[in-house]
């Protein structure tokens, strides 16, 4: 770990106990507004919306639905809009107006059974092309939903016949950097990794970690494919180097292994994509900085271009609760500023330091 004054400091700004379960918490883009999706005691659907003043937060408004939520992206929205698109335990994807959310703006039902993860893209002013949601399901199926088109999803990437579903417990989207390439990366409760291309509506690449898939991210969505975190049920994060694809290794990768229970998160700094925060069930944070190698491919034996890994280094532990932290987010406006959400159902704001100094 670096050492000395210059280390980055995590610091718990604000603490908010909340009368919900939490499973994801997000800041509304250009603004001090955060968001907390979850499950009320009785069994329902809750957005709490607050707003950061000072050393407190504020709640602007509770907005209350028929099924407990479980994951929620602004990725496919417009900076004037700011819609939310929200993934719920029925399997429904809905886009609320959080202005006037009594009705969704948009809303399907999406898949079978519920829906882990959610992610978007096209939106933000983030990646080119059209703006487009992911969701991945217990039900197996990872799907992606144009808003502007209703009812089928534009893409459906399910098992194929005689092969057994697997719980997708992550999805991500990447490669975003012009208007016909994107990719979505899917991770399993096997520890399966799927890339789909879906410029060429084909699987990519495969691999397997071993264990559950809890989280994935690129680096940056709207970028020719650079680094993909996977992080996983044993306290082991891998980071892979999306820059040269092998015909048969794939591409190369560094793993960690931080603690011994799960890291539930990864996200990485919005303003440097070689820094970021994981999250774990022992109620830590773990600050890390990838260290690119001084040549980032080689030739192998034959002749083909093989990726070369870097290295992880880490910046800064910390550790906030007795219970897993399950969700994070970095603002998108204020470096440095972070908010996660731990199943002891408290809401913290955190200030990361120095962060321009690493």
């Amino acid at each position: 770990m670096s050492s000395g004054p210059e280390r980055p400091q995590v610091v718990a700004h604000v603490q908010e106990p909340l009368p919900c379960t939490l499973f994801d918490c997000k800041w509304v883009p250009r603004s001090a507004r955060l968001l907390c999706l979850g499950s009320a005691a009785r069994g329902t659907g809750l957005i709490r919306l607050y707003e950061l003043r000072g050393a407190r937060v504020e709640l602007l408004r509770e907005i209350e639905k028929a099924k407990p939520i479980k994951c929620g992206t602004f990725g496919a929205t417009s900076l004037q809009q700011r819609y939310l698109a929200t993934g719920d335990f029925g399997g429904n994807l809905n886009i609320w107006n959080l202005e006037a959310p009594e009705i969704p703006v948009y809303s399907v039902k999406g898949h079978k059974e519920i829906i882990n993860s959610i992610d978007g893209v096209g939106g933000l002013g983030i990646g080119e092309g059209a703006p487009e949601i992911v969701t991945g399901s217990r039900d197996g199926t990872v799907k992606v939903w144009d808003p502007r088109q209703k009812d089928t999803p534009v893409a459906n990437m399910e098992p194929v016949q005689g092969e057994s579903k697997r719980d997708c417990w992550t999805v991500a989207f990447g490669n975003a950097y012009n208007q016909e390439e994107r990719v979505v990366c899917a991770g399993y409760d096997n520890g399966d990794i799927k890339l789909f291309d879906l410029k060429t509506m084909s699987l990519r690449w495969e691999t397997n970690i071993k264990n559950g898939v809890c989280s994935l991210e690129f680096d940056r969505k709207d970028v020719n494919m650079n680094k993909l975190v996977a992080t996983s049920l044993e306290g082991k994060f891998h980071v892979f180097d999306m820059r040269t694809q092998h015909p048969t290794k794939g591409f190369a990768s560094v793993s960690e292994k931080v603690q011994k229970s799960t890291i539930w998160q990864v996200r990485h700094l919005p303003q440097n994509r070689d820094i970021f925060m994981t999250s774990g069930g022992a109620g830590s944070l773990h600050l890390w900085k990838y260290e690119y190698p001084a040549q980032r491919s080689k030739k192998d034996s034959e002749g083909a271009e093989m990726g070369v890994a870097g290295s992880v280094s880490l910046l800064q532990n910390v550790t906030l609760s007795t219970q897993p932290i399950s969700s994070l987010d970095w603002s998108p406006d204020k470096k440095g500023l972070c908010v996660c959400g731990a199943f002891d159902q408290t809401l913290r704001v955190l200030i990361v330091t120095k962060l321009n100094k690493v």
